[in-house]
């Protein structure tokens, strides 16, 4: 079984620290909850929301980086799913090194076959399938894992099963709200089918 993941709000519960970001950058008293609602859309959307030039989006990138650091943590029993899954691959718009950064700092790194940061490996942003694409050139991907509607659009598109996280209102094959159910409800399954 291989299975790509997003990082950002399906492995590790960075939007606190995306959160802490984006409001730092916008030097406004900004609503947490609002600003989450509109980052969990995507961040283009929020910048464009709050009037933010896209022109910030490097400030942004190392503002949330720099939360992340100190305040994300991985999902309860994510390490119980990884281990059980022969490859896993992580496409993400965070930069690499933060990326590994936070799977060496929890000691995930070695589950992960390969870490694709959308951006730094020049391909257009998600919901684009150009990274998915680029994956699929050396493995099989047999299920995509996201938080947000924009992770798994290209998944549909090239026909992967879907795994919708903590997010009921988007499009996919499977929905779980907690890793805990992920082995009983999404492997399981797809191991009937495969």
């Amino acid at each position: 079984m291989n299975i790509l993941w997003d990082f950002d709000g399906t492995l590790f519960d960075t939007y606190p620290a995306l959160v802490e970001g984006f409001i730092s950058l916008s030097k406004q008293d900004l609503d947490r909850t609002e600003v989450l609602k509109w980052l969990k859309k995507d961040s283009k959307t929020a910048f464009k929301h709050y009037g933010i030039d896209e022109s910030q989006r490097e400030e942004y990138t190392r503002l949330h980086n720099y939360y992340s650091k100190n305040e994300s943590t991985p999902f309860e029993q994510l390490e119980e799913v990884l281990s059980s899954v022969e490859n896993n691959i992580i496409v993400t718009h965070r930069d690499k090194e933060s990326t590994i950064f936070l799977l060496e700092k929890y000691n995930l790194k070695k589950y992960f076959t390969e870490v694709v940061s959308v951006e730094e490996q020049g391909f257009t942003r998600k919901p684009h399938s150009a990274s998915y694409e680029y994956v699929l050139k050396s493995h099989r991907i047999d299920l995509v894992v996201g938080d947000r509607d924009l992770d798994l659009i290209p998944a549909r598109k090239l026909n992967i099963k879907t795994v919708a996280f903590q997010n009921q209102d988007i499009e996919a094959d499977f929905h779980i709200d907690s890793y805990a159910d992920f082995i009983p409800l999404v492997l399981n399954q797809l191991k009937k089918t495969l």
